[in-house]
């Protein structure tokens, strides 16, 4: 059992994401942000300089849940939109089945975003005990809907059902007042598995005023009010760490801190010096702002991980960490226990950033090598912070034609300036070679009409399940 480190009993497991969350948007990265809780954790805990995500927030997901990439599960090409009957396919068994069956409490608090159209691609369903949060990509923070193709319907549930008296509250506050409910009233004889999905910092930009009055240095108000919605974010960690303290959780229990993708420098996230943006994947769409923290468990502690891990080792890594075993000999996923724990290396030494299908478009990594194949996106740039009078209309969507492959050296070049390819052919021709081998097993991505039976008006206004 892994978890004799320091207790005979298996570790509480809280897993926090933010979503589009840029990587210049934290403190431990850039001191104007006002993250002081995240920045304690991280600073007292082990900064992840090395973990990848997904481009965009459904795959980055399925990383989590399944242990798998998304071009395995079908999920590679953009997201679940609300009106699609698209999700996480039934045949994976997902991190929360596996933790309940080692006899955790599982519970998911926030965004799901993988699959709503029939109950059974739904939370509940797929292992956790307790669901407060949506099942969508992005809604308001106040009112809780979702507009699309001119369909408007709440999107907020407690379980299965639809809330309705949380209109009006800011989300961050609903999602922290939940987290805190659960630890306070879970039967600690069982260990805890809390997902906790914020919605910040996703579009819209909405945040209380209290929050973007601290950036009043910032001229632009797009980035004021995404600042603030930050500085939400960490006051909303900050407030479930306490309650973890005050309940005695934090003597056992690793806490977990992702990014889903890159930042969106197109809304108002940055992500200096790397280059790219979310969608992209360039290193500033798929390089998570990440750390973990224990009091207990981590043998090395206040420092930065530069070893190299991918959103699909979360789920056999928390599995090893819960006293369990990773038995599908297919998951894509490895177990870094060692690295995170002990301070070891990287069980891996390359992965597949994405193999889209709609597309002839991927990217790997192997060693210090990256290799792009066709465009990496449609943001390709360094955007700097914005200032008023700054023209930020040359980082804006572009069409840029790319050669057929690129490479870079990543540890040399990680803000992806210098094209090696043509310096380095016989390389060049292993990676290509590398990335032809993973194709070979990619699945068909999911790319389903959008179904008007998804309407909110046969669901008495809220997005639901029941049409697929």
């Amino acid at each position: 059992m892994t978890f004799t480190l320091a207790t005979c009993s298996p570790p509480h497991v809280v897993f926090i994401v933010a979503d589009d969350l840029g990587w210049n948007d934290v403190g431990w990265h850039n001191p104007d942000m006002i993250t002081p809780n995240l920045d304690r954790l991280a600073k007292a805990g082990v900064i992840l300089n090395s973990s990848y995500v997904q481009p965009l927030c459904s795959p980055s997901r399925n990383c989590f849940m399944s242990g798998y990439y998304p071009y395995h599960t079908g999920l590679q090409d953009q997201v679940v939109f609300v009106v699609e009957p698209k999700y996480l396919p039934i045949n994976f068994t997902l991190i929360p089945q596996r933790m309940k069956a080692l006899g955790y409490a599982t519970h998911i608090v926030g965004k799901w975003h993988l699959g709503f159209c029939n109950w059974k691609y739904t939370p509940t369903e797929r292992g956790f005990d307790s669901f407060v949060g949506y099942y969508s990509g992005k809604e308001g923070y106040y009112n809780h809907t979702r507009s699309e193709m001119n369909m408007t319907g709440v999107d907020f549930r407690r379980n299965k059902e639809v809330d309705r008296e949380d209109k009006g509250k800011y989300s961050a506050d609903v999602y922290t007042e939940r987290a805190i409910e659960i630890i306070k009233t879970h039967d600690k004889s069982k260990p805890l598995y809390l997902y906790l999905p914020f919605q910040s910092v996703h579009v819209p930009l909405e945040v209380p005023k209290r929050f973007e009055d601290m950036y009043k240095n910032i001229e632009t108000i797009n980035r004021r009010i995404y600042c603030g919605m930050v500085t939400a974010l960490d006051e909303a960690v900050g407030r479930v760490v306490q309650s973890l303290e005050e309940e005695g959780f934090m003597d056992n229990l690793l806490l977990v801190f992702t990014s889903d993708n890159g930042g969106p420098y197109f809304d108002a996230a940055n992500n200096l010096p790397l280059r790219g943006a979310k969608s992209t994947l360039w290193e500033g769409g798929t390089k998570g702002a990440a750390f973990i923290y224990s009091k207990n468990l981590l043998k090395k502690t206040g420092y930065v991980n530069t070893e190299m891990m991918h959103a699909v080792d979360w789920y056999p890594t928390l599995l090893e960490l819960a006293g369990g075993e990773n038995t599908d000999p297919n998951m894509d996923g490895v177990s870094q226990y060692d690295m995170l724990i002990n301070g070891g290396k990287s069980k891996r030494d390359g992965f597949v950033y994405n193999i889209y299908d709609m597309t002839n478009t991927s990217a790997i990594r192997h060693g210090h090598l990256k290799l792009i194949q066709g465009s990496p996106g449609k943001y390709n740039n360094w955007a700097p912070l914005p200032k008023l009078g700054m023209d930020m209309s040359v980082y804006e969507a572009d069409d840029t034609e790319f050669p057929p492959y690129m490479m870079f050296n990543i540890t040399e070049d990680p803000t992806e300036h210098v094209d090696i390819i043509a310096k380095y052919p016989e390389l060049a021709a292993v990676m290509i070679e590398k990335l032809d081998e993973y194709k070979k097993s990619r699945v068909p991505a999911q790319d389903p009409a959008p179904d008007p039976a998804s309407n909110p008006k046969y669901f008495n206004g809220a997005w639901s399940p029941g049409w697929c």
